[in-house]
């Protein structure tokens, strides 16, 4: 059938960066590529606008990239020929403190080891040994992270270095918790709440086992790296997919919704969108994996113990969000000795773990954690001199069970609500705050869910990343992988593995995968023994 495109070698389902990535790598290997987005713009996740008030950029919804410093695959695309730059704020990422000052990751680990020693002797020694010991095992650590699990090259690499000097000591920090973490090696509660409030970026609470590796992971890589962010907008990364994969002669269809996927002999051949497209070799579905097999495949070719697995899917919290365009710089009540680009506002470890408890108990968080970005800060493209385009979201139950000051639904008055509440919280640690705001833009789970479809309830990561659905367990027991039951079907979002943020690892797997057994595919045919007459 003339689809308007002819039959291309592959689909891809989703603009967003996860599925740009894998277009890119399909079309690097030679093959034709069409994306189909279901929105009137390409990035996901990854966009930004002037919607807030004339002249200040803001991320709809994801800002820093410290992933994607980090990321083999975003880094060997060389973005910076179609136009990427990044831009660091003085400081990557940073606390006030509820007892004054600040706890800061600064860019010379030598400059946080003395400040942080500062506040607490000893705790500048221990964290230079965390970031050598970083530094030793970081580049299997990676591969290990964002390749396929279970991985082959990066994995019998991070074995060798895991047993080798500090082996347990390394195996036990990897298990434990974040508090066990800092209490272990820090005395002050400035190092423990640099780790406590990094682990937050995940939906692990403080006191759940892997809580310590996500800590330190994020610690270590805005040590090394920082929290990068796309000068003039996160827009601009996705741009800049965008432009790399058509100058290789790919092709992007926007407003584009794609309602099912055709299987024929139990292989995907193609697609119904607003019309019928076909692809010789693969799709690549970089949607939600409950979206995959609950509403793009037929009921009758998904096999009964995937349908059984994905009733056991598990969301992460969902988020609200919210943006300021402020006349000046947020009034911090104790200035930092460098202003950090990413913010963290909890109290302490203590108060981290009541806001987790109360999201799993069903309540809206009382004090709610807020990651914030001050973005004039770290780019100041974002607003006028002078000025602080900002930011800040936090995590809500996906369902609200027994919270009599929230209907759960989440329409005007409850999330208007809630900015005010954690508004509130930046207030308490930037008096006068409320006093520098030009405008206020919140983002409820409803909304967010509308302008991304994969943001379901406003669950930003694809799925918890509670240890239950990672590595083998994500997005299924016995997954793990972005293979599918479906042959030539790969799943290329943050529901599979690695899951959630800015790396391109899904879309990395996905596009491998089907590049590997189109090989495979091929050099079968051409074994076959002939026919017999």
């Amino acid at each position: 059938m003339d689809t308007g495109f002819g039959m291309t070698d592959a689909i891809v389902i989703g603009a967003g960066p996860n599925g740009l990535v894998a277009a890119n790598l399909l079309a690097d290997a030679g093959w034709d590529v069409l994306v189909l987005e279901a929105n009137p713009e390409i990035g996901g996740a990854v966009r930004s606008a002037e919607d807030v008030t004339d002249g200040f950029v803001h991320d709809t919804f994801s800002s820093f990239y410290p992933l994607a410093a980090v990321s083999p695959t975003l880094r060997a695309l060389d973005l910076g020929k179609w136009g990427l730059e990044w831009s660091h704020a003085p400081a990557p990422v940073g606390n006030p403190l509820r007892e004054g000052g600040w706890a800061l990751v600064h860019a010379d680990p030598d400059e946080t080891a003395a400040a942080l020693d500062a506040a607490a002797p000893g705790d500048g020694d221990a964290w230079l040994e965390l970031y050598a010991d970083w530094r030793r095992i970081e580049r299997a650590m990676i591969g290990l992270l964002l390749d396929p699990f279970p991985p082959v090259r990066s994995g019998s690499s991070f074995a060798l270095r895991l047993l080798g000097r500090n082996g347990l000591a390394r195996i036990r920090l990897l298990a434990s918790s974040v508090r066990a973490l800092g209490e272990r090696h820090f005395r002050g509660d400035a190092a423990r709440m640099l780790f406590a409030t990094n682990a937050q970026h995940a939906d692990i609470p403080p006191d759940g086992a892997g809580s310590a590796l996500m800590g330190w992971l994020l610690v270590m890589i805005a040590q090394q790296y920082g929290y990068p962010v796309p000068r003039g907008g996160a827009g601009r990364l996705s741009r800049a997919l965008a432009d790399r994969f058509r100058s290789l002669g790919g092709t992007i269809v926007c407003d584009e919704r794609v309602s099912s996927i055709e299987v024929r002999d139990g292989r995907a051949t193609g697609v119904l969108a607003g019309r019928r497209y076909e692809a010789r070799r693969a799709i690549l579905a970089d949607v939600s994996a409950p979206a995959l097999y609950g509403d793009l495949l037929s009921a009758d070719v998904v096999p009964a113990r995937v349908e059984r697995a994905m009733r056991g899917f598990t969301w992460d919290p969902a988020t609200v969000k919210v943006d300021w365009a402020l006349n000046s710089p947020i009034p911090w009540r104790d200035r930092p000795a460098k202003a950090p680009g990413t913010v963290h506002i909890a109290d302490s470890v203590d108060a981290l773990t009541i806001a987790a408890a109360q999201i799993a108990a069903g309540v809206v968080p009382t004090h709610p954690f807020l990651l914030m970005g001050q973005m004039t800060t770290a780019d100041p493209t974002r607003s006028p001199k002078g000025t602080e385009s900002v930011w800040a979201y936090t995590h809500v139950p996906q369902e609200i069970r027994d919270d009599p000051a929230f209907s759960g639904r989440w329409d005007a008055d409850d999330a208007e609500r809630f900015a005010d509440r954690m508004q509130d919280q930046v207030e308490r640690y930037a008096p006068g705050f409320e006093g520098r705001i030009l405008n206020r833009r919140v983002l409820s789970p409803p909304e967010l869910e509308r302008r991304n479809a994969n943001l379901v309830r406003g669950a930003v990561n694809g799925g918890t990343a509670a240890l239950h659905q990672q590595l083998v367990f994500r997005p299924m027991p016995g997954s793990g992988r972005s293979e599918t039951p479906i042959k030539s079907l790969y799943l290329a979002s943050a529901s599979a593995h690695p899951g959630g943020g800015v790396h391109g690892a899904p879309g990395t797997n996905a596009a491998r995968a089907a590049l590997f057994h189109s090989r495979l595919r091929r050099h079968r045919v051409r074994t076959s023994p002939p026919a017999r007459s």
